[in-house]
């Protein structure tokens, strides 16, 4: 079982960054690819950016290519967005999420990769 704690939102103006972190409550992160997802009012949840075991494979949706940063520390068990150059759009409820292994057969860029969530943490950006 994982659990996993974001932090990091807040409200902030068109052009600022923001860093969402992610604290995952488990023995080790080292085997789960990690993910960052977002939904905004009245839309489904969709993918922004994930990172694989290791670091070194990471996707991003491409509004956010350029922008947005995902890293990742095993040893501390931490999962880390910088996001950059803010827009209104960005504005959402932002959700890490932690895939199996198991769950290998589906891409790192949808919801059924994943087997745990937070609760989310609120990013608004103003224009």
């Amino acid at each position: 079982q994982v659990q996993l704690l974001e932090s990091g939102g807040g409200s902030v103006q068109a052009g600022d960054s923001l860093r969402v972190s992610c604290a995952a409550s488990t023995r080790s992160i080292m085997s789960y690819v990690m993910g960052w997802f977002r939904q905004a009012p009245g839309q489904e949840r969709e993918f922004v950016a994930s990172i694989g075991a290791s670091g070194t494979n990471t996707q991003y949706r491409d509004s956010v290519k350029g922008r947005f940063t995902i890293s990742r520390d095993n040893s501390k068990k931490m999962v880390y967005m910088q996001m950059n150059n803010l827009k209104p759009e960005d504005t959402a409820v932002y959700y890490c999420a932690a895939g199996e292994f198991v769950k290998a057969r589906y891409s790192n860029t949808v919801e059924d990769r994943y087997s745990y969530w937070g609760q989310g943490t609120q990013v608004s950006v103003s224009s």
